[in-house]
């Protein structure tokens, strides 16, 4: 009688202590992770209706949490030239209603029972791409990017068959369903919404400026100075660059010198650049319409090389080639980054406390937001606040 007794007191007070253990908010969270994998996952967004037309709000559904998926509530959404261009049509037809944004930083809310890489309450991230075919040569060396059977599939408006609109939808939304290997873990230091901006912005300028080896006293340029040009500054000046930043707004210059750029040159014509002809280790350049590169690549020394990242309208870049025959430059252009090495700049800017200089504006805003950043009037980065969707 008195195991008996004893055995049933136990048990109550086991039980009581484990409901203790758990805030409120945890088990809500519990309940909803059975409830989002059996059904699709309803979501709020802004979305592209046309080509021409303003975002709009928009309700959708994303597929269910699979078994080896993640459901992320979005807090920030980065805004990126690249949503402009694509919902836009810059780069080629789209399907519409489209959801941009592949800057998205937010809580995991749900995980499938395969998912080992996070927990419910964790922070997480989404970049520019949300799956590939992961068994080629490019997946296999953590270039998913470069996928060389289905090619990557992009955060948003690709085709997927297990999306409820046939597309990827991105982050200008509520939520986000990924697999769990596409999603970067965001160090509990590292607030999300300057997490943000690093998903996209952050690893196009990092992995060509690693993959050129910059080190300390190396002289680099930075052609363009908006969402992923500050970043190039502050990433090659953590690394011991001198960094040399080239603009053609005069009013960015006390911004620019502050991000630790050395010297801050005003382009107005292709004069202003010949006295750089031939001095500089690395360039790197963000500007994401066609512009006159050629005087702008002889400002490499002989045999080093100009990267260009920015993506101009439908891709179309004019190089004249007697320059490139005299100054020896070698040019080339670079994706985004791995998951990996996605994962990697999130850490190293986490450990370093390199953040990106950001303006936290309402869902309301994103219009007159795409707008500034046209007028190259951003400073530097737009970061919406999921919580106003």
């Amino acid at each position: 009688m008195m195991k008996k007794t004893s055995r049933r007191k136990f048990m109550k007070q086991t039980a009581i202590t484990g409901l203790v253990a758990f805030s409120p908010l945890q088990l809500f969270s519990q309940s909803q992770v059975s409830k989002s994998m059996r059904s699709n996952v309803k979501t709020k967004g802004f979305a592209g209706k046309d080509k021409h037309g303003k975002l709009q709000r928009w309700n959708f559904e994303r597929r269910q949490v699979g078994d080896n998926d993640i459901l992320i509530d979005i807090k920030y959404s980065g805004i990126c030239h690249s949503d402009i261009h694509t919902i836009r049509g810059h780069w080629g037809p789209q399907q519409y209603p489209q959801v941009p944004g592949h800057e998205i930083a937010g809580i995991v809310a749900a995980v499938g029972k395969n998912v080992t890489k996070f927990k419910v309450g964790d922070k997480a991230g989404v970049g520019c791409m949300v799956n590939s075919c992961m068994q080629c040569e490019s997946c296999k060396k953590g270039e998913e990017h470069h996928c060389e059977t289905t090619g990557m599939t992009g955060t948003y408006g690709s085709p997927e068959k297990s999306s409820p609109t046939g597309i990827t939808q991105g982050g200008y939304a509520s939520n986000i369903v990924v697999t769990e290997h596409f999603a970067i873990k965001i160090p509990v230091a590292m607030d999300l919404k300057f997490a943000a901006p690093l998903l996209c912005a952050g690893i196009t300028t990092y992995s060509p400026l690693m993959r050129a080896g910059i080190k300390k006293g190396d002289k680099i340029g930075v052609v363009g100075i908006g969402g992923l040009g500050h970043l190039a500054i502050k990433l090659a000046v953590s690394k011991g660059a001198d960094v040399y930043a080239f603009t053609t707004s005069e009013s960015k210059r006390s911004d620019i010198l502050s991000f630790g750029a050395k010297e801050v040159i005003v382009v107005k014509g292709a004069d202003d650049l010949k006295p750089w002809f031939g001095k500089l280790d690395f360039m790197i350049s963000t500007v994401p319409y066609a512009y006159d590169m050629s005087s702008y690549i002889s400002c490499v020394k002989p045999y080093r090389y100009f990267t260009q990242v920015g993506q101009p309208v439908n891709g179309e870049l004019v190089i004249n080639n007697f320059n490139m025959i005299f100054n020896r430059v070698n040019f080339n252009g670079s994706l985004i980054g791995g998951i990996s090495e996605t994962q990697e700049v999130m850490d190293y800017c986490a450990k370093n406390e390199i953040y990106p200089q950001i303006q936290i504006i309402k869902a309301q805003e994103i219009n007159d937001a795409w707008d500034k950043v046209i007028g190259k009037q951003a400073r530097y980065r737009y970061v919406i606040d999921a919580a106003t969707i």
